[in-house]
């Protein structure tokens, strides 16, 4: 029998406002590069408190995922290692708020970047994965999902 697949689950936030997506700059093995604020699921949430988690970590706001852009599975090879890492990615938009006053982001995080559409288009070789531009183009296609579409049994909760 051969070992079952086990993906890595993260969560991702498509922020827009005015035209723009908010996007975070970060070191990564490959280098400087361009993702959404994301990050993996951990034991003890659900996927929407997740998200809200992870951007506040990258970003420095509060975030309120209110619909479900769609969930993605994709497959990254690390070219210095060969290493095949599966990602199974739950993206939400939702409303952004405040940024918390005295909140550094979280290591490795560089910068946040407000970009138009076009700017991701024409930055996808510093993309770190290729489901960032799949996620706007789905958000900007008005691809949205109800959030009970999601249950959490209150068995993950401990």
């Amino acid at each position: 029998m051969s070992e079952r697949f086990k993906p890595s689950v993260t969560v991702a936030a498509i922020i827009e406002r005015e035209g723009r997506y908010l996007l975070v700059e970060e070191h990564t093995p490959e280098g400087l590069r361009l993702n959404n604020p994301a990050g993996h699921l951990e034991a003890g949430e659900g996927l929407a408190a997740a998200c809200a988690r992870e951007a506040l970590e990258e970003t420095a706001h509060v975030f309120t995922p209110t619909e479900l852009v769609g969930v993605y599975l994709s497959r990254f090879v690390r070219p210095a290692t060969g290493e095949q890492i599966s990602y199974l990615r739950f993206a939400f938009c939702g409303a952004l708020g405040a940024e918390v006053a005295g909140r550094g982001l979280d290591a490795g995080i560089v910068r946040t970047l407000w970009l138009t559409p076009d700017e991701i288009r024409g930055s996808v070789a510093r993309h770190r994965s290729p489901l960032l531009l799949r996620c706007v183009e789905d958000h900007l296609a008005g691809r949205r999902h109800p959030l009970d579409l999601l249950t959490t049994d209150p068995s993950v909760y401990g």
